[in-house]
């Protein structure tokens, strides 16, 4: 066997692939860093590399790049009409309190939607549906939102319009064999594909991901505590201005368990005040109280009970939230067990206050005092953000949540745009429809559905920016020419060459196979659509040299070009996901490597059984 020549302008390029791997791997500086060091050393590096400053930079406008970008923004556009969270609720139902139901009812949707329409906009609706999803059922959104782009991936497989990179593989079969792909010609192939994929990513892929974002959890919707805490404002002319904590308590219409939690002055937060704090003008006092008793009581303290959102004030903005909440549970053993709630002494052990307590299903409010724990009793503590410590270090006392007043202010009815939904709705199944017929490309198609949001409200410019994660977009922009430089030297080809050589002295079957792995690693570093353009016409002309069925071959490349595992710079939706589930560069290979091998292995032998040899 006659092995291609090695070049210098090839080893260079190999070299700084392995040096790209290798830090990215590592974790040793950031993968965004990496790339754009990247650009640095192909530009230095020109003579063997082949990348001027003018490519180095055509990254950043490529269809990818930008394609990426606009599916950020579309996907906090429809996030914001609270689309998602109705389509989650309909996952809750079905799933009911079984996390791995849920799991593989959302890999279900993500897989068999992606078949139907395109998998990039699949994904853009999806991860806000996920994230919340993981809030909801109290795990990791990295748990979920990996798993949602390899199934989509798998999806795509399904039909002629899956993925961009199955409509360029057929036209390249059509112009070379004469066989384009019929819409529902592999679609078997694709649904044994999603199926095997569907039951590796519920159990045995999550077994191997990792937890890098924890979920957050909305203790107030939770544990309802709008119903019995209450943000009251201090006008000028109440009467309790200038009383003590003590005194107003005694002028609220409060039962003796309930109390004043916080005080909020000029942007500053006083928790648990003690008794000689005096009150003033324009304070806003937190409560621990029944809201409809407030609610009556409030006009006659000229006081005014505020909503759960941010308040304008003359010159100034009237915070939102109830400060940080933290949930424990009593654990077997605690010191507290048998002890009654009002003996605690929480504003003394733990400077913090009790809000509410959950003992088997059921959630107390109020006349908590007399109330004897038990093992396995939940409380909810309002606290200072800084007083967290004192409730994690305690033994008698398990942290299972804490949740900031940061959090809560998505509860804000202005930030919802509900009447906007069907306008969301309606512009991303246009910016589908456009790009599944061609009209325009998928790149085009998402940038005219985020220009779309903003003209129609759903969407402010603002949060359109705001909404991209710019780390994902210089990662992949700063990657881009790397492939550039693998097909300008020559590199590509020569691993394209060595394959067809070792192709001489293998049984047809494990050629097919070869093809297969070659295409899925190839695809990680020049991207999709260049390895299918790349490897399609090698496959072709290696099968009809051995004498077998040149269709096989395309499938295998393609279906392989098409479900990028091993990085998250294979496909877009990985890096869609890589951001908000908070990932790190090798974890994409932990999970996707075994993956790949099992669908090479089950995609080899399902061409074999539907195209044969």
């Amino acid at each position: 066997m006659a092995l291609p020549t090695l070049t210098t302008d090839v080893l260079v390029v190999f070299g700084l692939v392995g040096v790209a791997i290798l830090f990215f791997v590592t974790d040793y500086v950031r993968p965004d860093v990496t790339a754009l060091s990247v650009i640095v050393a192909l530009v230095v590096l020109e003579p063997w590399t082949g990348v001027g400053a003018e490519q180095a930079f055509m990254g950043f406008a490529n269809t990818a790049t930008v394609t990426v970008a606009a599916m950020y923004m579309l996907s906090e556009g429809v996030h914001r009409t609270g689309v998602v969270r109705r389509l989650g609720a309909f996952i809750t139902r079905i799933a009911q309190d079984s996390p791995s139901r849920m799991t593989q009812t959302t890999l279900v949707l993500a897989g068999g939607l992606a078949g139907v329409v395109n998998n990039t906009p699949v994904v853009a609706v999806l991860i806000p549906m996920v994230t919340d999803l993981a809030d909801t059922y109290r795990i990791s959104p990295s748990k979920l939102l990996l798993p949602l782009s390899y199934a989509a991936m798998l999806g795509g497989t399904l039909t002629l319009i899956g993925s961009s990179t199955i409509l360029l593989a057929s036209t390249i079969s059509a112009r070379l064999i004469d066989h384009p792909f019929s819409m529902f010609e592999f679609t078997h192939l694709g649904l044994l594909g999603l199926g095997v994929g569907i039951v590796y990513l519920s159990t045995i892929g999550q077994r191997l991901l990792p937890s890098r974002v924890a979920p957050s959890i909305d203790l107030i919707e939770l544990f309802d505590l709008r119903t019995y805490v209450s943000r009251l404002y201090i006008r000028e002319r109440s009467p309790l201005v200038g009383q003590t904590i003590v005194k107003a308590t005694e002028s609220l219409p409060i039962n003796s368990d309930q109390q004043i939690l916080e005080v909020v002055r000029d942007g500053d937060r006083y928790a648990a005040p003690g008794p000689d704090f005096v009150l003033e003008a324009r304070d806003v006092i937190i409560v621990r109280a029944d809201q409809e008793t407030l609610r009556a009581a409030a006009p006659t303290l000229d006081l005014w009970q505020l909503p759960w959102m941010s308040v304008a004030d003359r010159d100034r903005t009237v915070p939102a939230g109830i400060g940080t909440l933290v949930e424990v549970k009593v654990p077997n053993g605690s010191d507290l067990v048998g002890q009654a709630v009002g003996s605690l002494g929480a504003r003394e052990r733990y400077k913090a206050t009790i809000l509410a307590v959950q003992r088997n299903g059921e959630i107390i409010h109020e006349q908590f005092d007399d109330l004897v724990l038990e093992r396995g009793d939940t409380l909810v503590f309002r606290t200072a953000s800084g007083n967290v410590d004192v409730l994690r270090d305690t033994t008698n006392l398990i942290l299972t949540a804490v949740a900031g007043s940061g959090k809560f202010e998505g509860t804000a009815t202005g930030k919802v745009r509900a009447n906007r939904a069907p306008v969301a709705v309606a512009i991303i199944a246009g910016v589908v429809l456009i790009a599944a017929f061609g009209l325009l490309s998928i790149a085009i198609a998402a940038l005219g559905g985020v220009v779309a949001m903003i003209v129609t409200g759903v969407l402010e410019p603002d949060e359109a920016y705001e909404a991209i994660s710019w780390n994902v977009i210089f990662l992949l922009a700063g990657m881009i020419p790397l492939g550039m430089a693998l097909e300008n030297s020559g590199g590509a080809t020569w691993i394209a060459q060595l394959v067809a050589e070792l192709a001489g002295l293998m049984p047809p079957v494990a050629v097919l196979l070869l093809f297969y792995v070659l295409a899925a690693l190839l695809t990680n570093i020049i991207l999709p659509n260049a390895t299918v353009v790349l490897l399609i016409p090698i496959a072709i002309d290696v099968a009809l040299a051995i004498g077998v069925n040149p269709f096989s071959f395309v499938l295998a490349v393609t279906f392989a070009a098409s479900t990028s595992f091993l990085t998250p710079l294979g496909y877009q939706t990985n890096l869609m996901v890589f951001g908000p589930g908070g990932y790190e560069f090798s974890d994409f290979f932990r999970v996707g490597a075994p993956l790949q091998a099992i669908l090479a292995v089950v995609t080899t032998l399902g061409i074999m059984l539907f195209w044969g040899l």
